[in-house]
């Protein structure tokens, strides 16, 4: 990946997370790798900055306090899990802690390369579809003693959807003039009556384009696992509505083997994203809120 600019994003006691910054913890508490360049990468992503050290390596720094418990989570249960999934995770190299004036824990992790995963850089969707599924499966197969259940560090993903009941029949009264809103509540409730009453298993919790890296059009590797956790595996289904369509879509729910009820609430989960983002000030991120609402309006009256 290429490198660009982003602007640095301040932190709540005033640090900015720049390369600067990063040099200077990396100085600090290994400096052993003091003298590796450090620069953006890519995409750098804003709940959590992360920066390649050196050619083999990044840096991933919480951009406030609601991640910054992710760091200890992906340090003790990434390497506990990668070596029963089908596909490369992050491995964790080193433990960062508070410093310079950066107030939260930090990772670095060995650099794994790949492109995000846009529809164009995909050259068969369907067997993308099927490959991720048999990753979502081994991952929900992974040993869960321990682990940890669905709350605030997995943005209670894995977790009920009547979380978000209330923001979401917000979000429909406030958009009543642009979307049929009685459909999308219909979708909604179906989506919360889809009780889950099964064992916890393991969720990734962000199954997005963002975090999911091809190599050669095929899916290589799923990266941030920030939000997972030990509860509803319904939150990783949300990749149906945002990039799969058509035969690929089909081959993921068949491949996954999930009940109706899980991909109901999949549906939810899509749904509540892409109502509180219709209006997001990015404009891809509008867009894919379009698309998705779409989508799931699409699907609801073909089964209606």
């Amino acid at each position: 990946m290429n490198a660009q600019p982003r602007p640095a994003v301040p932190d709540l006691d005033g640090a900015r997370i720049d390369t600067d910054l990063v040099r200077r913890l990396v100085a600090e508490q290994f400096p052993h790798w003091a003298r590796l360049p450090v620069r953006p990468v890519e995409v750098g992503g804003w709940d959590n900055r992360t920066f390649h050290l050196g050619d083999e390596m990044t840096a991933r720094l919480p951009s406030g306090p609601g991640y910054a418990a992710q760091v200890a989570k992906e340090q003790r249960w990434l390497p506990a899990l990668g070596p029963h999934l089908p596909l490369e995770i992050p491995v964790p190299l080193a433990h960062g802690a508070p410093g310079v004036g950066y107030p939260y824990p930090w990772s670095v992790y060995r650099w794994i390369d790949g492109q995000t995963a846009r529809a164009e850089r995909i050259a068969d969707l369907t067997r993308f579809a099927t490959d991720l599924a048999a990753f979502l499966r081994a991952l929900r197969a992974s040993d869960t003693t321990g682990g940890p259940a669905a709350g605030p560090h997995s943005a209670w993903r894995g977790g009920p959807l009547s979380t978000y009941d209330t923001e979401t029949r917000l979000a429909i009264e406030t958009h009543r003039d642009r979307l049929p809103a009685d459909a999308v509540t219909d979708i909604w409730q179906t989506a919360l009556d889809a009780s889950w009453a099964g064992p916890p298993v393991w969720f990734h919790g962000d199954v997005a384009y963002g975090n999911l890296l091809v190599r050669d059009g095929r899916l290589a590797a799923v990266i941030d696992f920030g939000c997972c956790g030990v509860g509803d595996p319904a939150c990783d289904t949300v990749i149906a509505w945002t990039l799969l369509r058509g035969p690929a879509r089909a081959a993921f729910h068949d491949a996954l083997g999930l009940d109706a009820a899980t991909w109901a609430r999949g549906r939810g989960w899509a749904l509540w994203k892409a109502l509180i983002t219709l209006d997001d000030p990015d404009p891809a991120k509008a867009a894919e809120a379009r698309h998705v609402l779409g989508e799931l309006l699409a699907e609801r009256s073909r089964t209606h």
